[in-house]
């Protein structure tokens, strides 16, 4: 099988691996239900979201095994990682385990959300790799599906198993990830490319299909379609929308067949062709170094090639740092807690909403790659500006749920769900460009390291709020108190990670201006 075809079947099996890999995304759909389970109170509630983040602060450890060992060892290890720590969890919710402290769930939980780790560290470094020259446009479509788990789990336990969503959600956790990593292990690995052909056209089937995935993710996701259509059939359109990404590696196969059918049909010419042929590899060697060459120039056009140690010490790194802590961790910390904030207003679609953020997370994640396929070169943007101008109406979505209408709940929650997917996307890029690549497995990890203690910060202070408004260490809060001053304190913060995000860019705008 030819590299190109390799080229594109890796980015298939990371489509995969990435639409499964985000277990902790459906946290918000099972979480009442678990806290009914377990008869926890709210703050241990939020401690349990907060372990499933806490995982990555050790997402560093991931990124040094994709150095030392084989990515297909690394994703394994990763998977078999959830395997423990939701199926322990299962076994118990099911009293398969008789017995099982809250600290252990704890200590599960957190062994859990740093398996996500190991499964997007190969993710990102394959994807790196293999598409040197349209990364962030390869990122930025892989990564779109992480967005996507939310929902597709929540289409299958409400397919299957609708009325114990939290074992159900437990059982799929633990098992779904394995299965999908060994079907795609042979898939995802470094391929060799000498010459890459036809990549925008690849790249342009790739944005449609993926585009009408997000689209019909989206209008599965409404009410008024979810009552009109079973869930099996929800579920099994999903499922289909995920194998179409194998189009392009078979149109590519089929290309190359025909190609090598139509040169046995000349074989009257085959000494001419064979003459030629070697020219033009001759050529395409050359081609391929200068590539190369302009390559070298444009990894060492990042900002700095350096290592952890040295990117501690950069004052654009604590900025860059502290405007994702303020915004894409304050949007997954409200996306995490959706659950209850749509109990504690009334509003009964916890799973509608929860597929809804999901859905528009994927587009989010999405645009970033979409800006920088059609706009490159001069016309492209830089990524704080970017930043700069998906953090702003993140702040305004804040305020927009001090309004105690279903829409403004709705609203805000698509319009979070998108930033916050756009501002993760975007950051990977970002990571590569002022840090470099050569270190990007650990350096990237150091980064996302702030999603825990954002997690921690926001959503103890968050639940703290929710039980002194709910009366009683066990009881529900209701009404618009339990979280009107949560919301007022994450905008504002938010407004802070903008004008830290506008510092950024001005601080970039030179190397950008430079690099285009």
């Amino acid at each position: 099988m030819s590299s190109n075809v390799l080229q594109w079947l890796s980015l298939v099996g990371i489509i995969w691996l990435q639409a499964i890999s985000g277990t902790n995304t459906n946290f918000p759909a099972y979480s009442s239900q678990l806290k009914q389970l377990l008869s926890i109170s709210q703050v241990q509630l939020n401690n349990l979201a907060f372990a499933s983040d806490a995982g990555k602060l050790f997402g560093w450890f991931s990124g040094l095994a994709s150095v030392y060992l084989p990515l297909w060892l690394v994703l394994i290890i990763g998977s078999f990682l959830g395997l423990i720590g939701y199926g322990v969890q299962y076994l118990f919710i099911t009293n398969q385990i008789a017995s099982l402290s809250y600290w252990h769930v704890f200590l599960l939980t957190f062994l859990a959300g740093n398996s996500i780790c190991w499964i997007n560290t190969v993710c990102y470094v394959v994807t790196i790799r293999n598409f040197i020259s349209d990364r962030q446009v390869a990122v930025g479509i892989t990564t779109s599906y992480q967005g996507l788990s939310a929902k597709i789990y929540t289409n299958i336990v409400d397919a299957v198993s609708p009325h114990k969503k939290a074992r159900t959600f437990l059982f799929l956790n633990s098992l779904l990830p394995v299965v999908v990593c060994l079907i795609a292990t042979p898939l995802v690995r470094e391929i060799e490319v000498k010459s890459p052909n036809h990549m925008n056209v690849g790249f342009a089937v790739m944005f449609v299909i993926t585009i009408a995935t997000g689209i019909y993710a989206v209008m599965s996701s409404l009410q008024f379609v979810t009552s009109k259509t079973s869930s099996m059939g929800i579920l099994i359109g999903i499922l289909v929308s995920l194998l179409l990404p194998l189009l392009v590696p078979v149109s590519v196969k089929i290309k190359e067949l025909a190609g090598s059918w139509h040169k046995k049909r000349e074989r009257l010419r085959v000494y001419h062709f064979t003459m030629e042929e070697n020219t033009n590899e001759e050529r395409a060697e050359n081609e391929v170094k200068e590539d190369e060459d302009s390559i070298e120039v444009q990894e060492d056009g990042a900002m700095e090639e350096i290592g952890v140690k040295l990117m501690l010490r950069r004052t654009n790194f604590w900025l860059y740092f502290f405007v994702y802590f303020f915004g894409a961790t304050i949007g997954l910390v409200f996306l995490n807690n959706l659950g209850q904030i749509a109990e504690s207003r009334g509003c009964s679609g916890t799973s509608s909403l929860v597929s809804l953020s999901s859905s528009f997370g994927f587009f989010g994640r999405l645009i970033p790659s979409l800006m920088d396929y059609f706009y490159r070169g001069n016309g492209a943007i830089s990524r704080p500006a970017s930043i700069v101008a998906l953090m702003a109406p993140t702040s305004g979505a804040f305020f927009l749920l001090l309004n105690k209408t279903d829409y403004a709940l709705y609203i805000s929650t698509v319009v979070i769900g998108v930033c916050t997917g756009a501002i993760s996307s975007t950051a990977v890029s970002t990571t590569t460009e002022l840090f470099g690549t050569k270190n990007f497995s650990v350096n990237h990890n150091v980064v996302v390291a702030n999603i825990p203690m954002g997690s921690f910060l926001f959503g103890y202070s968050a639940a703290l709020i929710y039980h002194k408004e709910g009366g009683h260490e066990h009881g529900k809060c209701m009404g618009m108190e339990c979280y009107r001053n949560t919301f007022i304190i994450w905008g504002s913060f938010c407004f802070l990670g903008t004008f830290l995000a506008l510092i950024l860019y001005t601080r970039t705008r030179k190397f950008y201006s430079l690099k285009q």
